[in-house]
């Protein structure tokens, strides 16, 4: 099927690709934008990557020879039919359409053959969801829609192009999760039955890691509220046979003093879309806060108990719950460091709350930031605060975090420690000589600073001098 629309829906075209599809024209080619700067076009998204196939010419020496006379080109791709070319900062990729043949397993295991003389249907065909199906025909300024992408759009439905290509690449699968999730769209019935039947048959099994955690940074990071992709995920069963720890959420108790909203899955899924209004410009530091609230009580699964009164307790649930963040990432990353990052702020989440209701003193605080940064900290506790149905909640005001952010900040340990007023070249200056003793001399100085009993650099080096003389 192809769609013709009016000039105002025509797609913005950078000029180097309307010259460049002119001069195509010529050699009876044409230059088409595939993918997903077609189907943002009509989600009114931005879109930084443009991606052009090139129909109608014999090999891609002719291409690479037209791309050369305009900008640079990088040939790095070529063997599996794809240039990319740049020109006055920015980069392109071009492409041959392609045919893909399974061959073995990953998507590594596919024999790839460029022909230029594939219809623009043909070629299409091998991609996974009608609405990343779309082109735009430069020269003719039309829409290009084989398999109604359009309609799918109109319909907020993702819909999977054909069932034998689909299947041969898993990793589609968690594409559709991410894509629902950022779209809000809906699984088409078809789509989620096949979906569902590869999880069951245990292929994702065959997904790298490394390929799975992309489509989790996207649906952590791009979707404005994640929940919807992990309850697809949950649908599908991803989360039973895959991650065990976020699936033992589902139907844990709590108190419906403190979490009237429902069982620890619903909190913590409220959890996640509250912290998407929280974030900052950096995507690490996103990523980190998005996993520690996710983290955050994983172990209520193996810490909730119910008393012969009916009260549901969840002692120590912090502390049990480092080690299933543990297991838990370790299935979509081998980024130890980062593992480690999450860990002190699942484990302190509770922290500003508490701190908050007994009134904490100033050495309690520097103690604290000796352990975890305090402002992400009060993030991840606030998006907890947030993540239910409270009256307190519903104000949107979390008090114990402002409270324990403005003390943290007068202490000047808001996101480091507290700074240590001796290093061991004072030590040396006084005459002693290196040994073990100086991490005893200055750890004891450092409590001391922790409790406020020692504020300067000269109050720190009495001290010393009168305890241990040279």
């Amino acid at each position: 099927m192809i769609w013709k629309y009016s000039y105002n829906t025509l797609m913005q075209v950078p000029k180097i690709l309307k010259t460049i599809s002119t001069h195509l024209q010529k050699q009876n080619a044409k230059a088409i934008i595939v993918g997903g700067s077609v189907r943002d076009h009509f989600l009114k998204l931005p879109s930084k990557d443009v991606d052009i196939e090139v129909y109608g010419l014999e090999n891609m020496e002719m291409l690479e020879e037209l791309l050369s006379s305009f900008g640079t080109v990088n040939l790095v791709g070529k063997s599996f039919g794809v240039l990319k070319f740049s020109y006055e900062g920015e980069e392109y990729d071009f492409s041959f359409p392609r045919r893909e043949q399974k061959v073995g397993q990953g998507h590594k295991g596919f024999d790839v053959s460029v022909d230029g003389q594939l219809s623009y249907e043909e070629a299409a065909k091998r991609r996974d969801f009608t609405i990343n199906a779309l082109g735009y025909d430069i020269e003719e300024e039309r829409f290009l829609d084989p398999f109604g992408g359009l309609e799918d759009i109109q319909a907020k439905k993702l819909r999977h192009i054909d069932d034998d290509t689909f299947v041969e690449d898993p990793l589609r699968v968690y594409r559709a999760v991410q894509f629902c999730a950022r779209f809000g769209y809906s699984l088409a019935e078809e789509t989620f039955a096949l979906c569902k039947q590869m999880v069951e048959q245990g292929m994702l099994e065959e997904l790298p890691k490394e390929r799975v955690y992309e489509e989790w940074k996207k649906l952590l990071l791009k979707a404005p509220k994640p929940s919807l992709g992990f309850e697809l995920m949950r649908e599908l069963g991803i989360l039973e046979r895959y991650f065990p720890e976020l699936y033992a959420l589902i139907a844990v108790p709590q108190s419906p003093k403190w979490h009237p909203e429902g069982d620890v899955w619903v909190h913590t899924m409220m959890c996640v879309d509250e912290m998407i209004g929280l974030l900052e410009e950096d995507e690490r530091y996103n990523l980190k806060m998005m996993f520690s609230i996710l983290c955050h009580d994983l172990g209520k699964a193996v810490s909730t108990s119910v008393d012969e009164e009916g009260n549901i307790r969840s002692i120590g649930h912090e502390f049990t719950g480092l080690v299933l963040t543990k297991s838990f990432m370790s299935r979509l990353t081998q980024e130890h460091g980062f593992i480690e990052t999450l860990l002190p702020l699942v484990e302190h989440h509770l922290k500003p709350s508490q701190f908050y209701a007994g009134n904490a003193k100033a050495p309690a605080i520097r103690r604290l930031a000796t352990k975890v940064n305090i402002e992400e900290l009060v993030i991840v506790s606030k998006a907890d605060f947030l993540g239910r149905t409270t009256k307190e909640a519903l104000t949107g005001v979390y008090e114990a975090g402002e409270w324990l952010l403005e003390k943290s900040k007068k202490l000047k340990v808001q996101n480091k420690p507290l700074d240590n007023l001796l290093q061991g070249r004072d030590l040396i200056a006084l005459g002693m000589t290196p040994s073990a003793r100086f991490k005893t001399i200055l750890d004891e100085v450092y409590s001391l600073q922790i409790e406020g009993e020692i504020t300067t650099t000269k109050e720190a080096l009495e001290f010393v001098k009168e305890k241990y003389p040279i």
